[in-house]
């Protein structure tokens, strides 16, 4: 998907910058208008957070309207959803975060998952970064308690893990 907006933009550097920023916080454009799911956003705010003006954010919502293939893809992104991460500690979760050798290695997820069922964790949430967004893509997977030390040995034997931190 990002390879598609990317080439589409190509020679618009600050659209890219706007495309990339309604991507990463799962904002949609539907009808010229950014949303937040069923929340409207105004364009000033993407503008900010792109590092452009609200013009380019405008200039960048037009093109994506006029085009049927952008147009699908951004009227059909949603936001995935809330982040326990950032408050797993006061919630008294665990969080192992893993960095794979590559992304695109099939398994990382099932297999790490595994390692946490079989030690009687209950995971609550897990995030996966996607590789054609993220230049370091993560799995962080949120359990419903502690994870204990002793699993890291476990969790760096799965293949294609190639660093893991538990937090």
């Amino acid at each position: 998907m990002w390879t598609d907006v990317k080439r589409y933009f190509e020679g618009h550097p600050e659209r890219i910058k706007v495309s990339r920023a309604l991507i990463e916080n799962g904002l949609g454009v539907r009808k010229g208008k950014i949303y937040l799911n069923e929340i409207e956003i105004p364009p000033v705010r993407v503008a900010r957070v792109a590092g452009v003006d609200r013009r380019t954010v405008k200039e960048t919502l037009n093109a994506i309207e006029s085009n049927r293939e952008l147009r699908e893809i951004f009227d059909g992104i949603r936001s995935a959803g809330h982040s326990l991460k950032e408050i797993a500690k006061p919630l008294g979760l665990g969080v192992v975060e893993i960095t794979p050798v590559d992304a695109k290695i099939p398994g990382i997820l099932a297999y790490s998952a595994l390692i946490l069922a079989k030690n009687g964790l209950s995971i609550r949430q897990a995030i996966v970064d996607d590789p054609e967004l993220s230049p370091e893509p993560k799995l962080t997977l949120i359990a419903e308690k502690k994870i204990p030390g002793e699993l890291i040995p476990e969790l760096l034997n799965v293949k294609g893990v190639a660093k893991v931190s538990v937090y």
